[in-house]
């Protein structure tokens, strides 16, 4: 049995660190790679976190994702996904979600970690959770919002 493979993008470590709860996603994930870019965004020169690998690209971005309109984090992070054939990129933009998911990638964002921390007994609830997120300027549609509340079992 192959252990899983995840690979993320800048946004959810920053929005889960804001609302300081980096804590779950090694308890979600036992390692987690990223690409150069995205470590030099959200790390710095600072340490990585003994769970958070980073992974440089064995080759160049392919031409679909170069050309793509979007961030350096995000084009290497779809890169890596498809080079280490990830079992799930991490990541929160809507437009590299689709780029990703034409590719063949299977996607997970931050809300829907939110909700594996529940089922897994990680945190009470993701209601507060997400207020906190959406506070930090942290986008959440309405619909998107209601949806989560109802999967985790929080809806009014």
């Amino acid at each position: 049995m192959s252990l899983a493979i995840y690979v993320a993008n800048s946004s959810p470590l920053i929005v889960f660190e804001r609302v300081r709860q980096l804590n779950l996603l090694p308890s979600l994930m036992k390692r987690l790679f990223v690409p150069s870019a995205v470590r030099d965004e959200v790390f710095g020169v600072c340490a990585l976190p003994d769970w958070l690998t980073e992974k440089s690209l064995t080759q160049p971005v392919a031409a679909k994702i170069a050309s793509a309109r979007l961030g350096a984090g995000e084009r290497e992070a779809i890169a890596l996904a498809l080079e280490m054939q990830a079992t799930e990129l991490v990541m929160d933009d809507l437009a590299a979600r689709r780029l990703a998911q034409s590719l063949g990638l299977s996607i997970i964002g931050s809300l829907g970690l939110l909700l594996r921390a529940k089922d897994a007994g990680l945190i009470p609830a993701v209601r507060p959770l997400m207020l906190a997120m959406q506070s930090d300027e942290f986008h959440i549609a309405e619909n998107l919002f209601e949806g989560i509340l109802k999967a985790a079992g929080e809806s009014n």
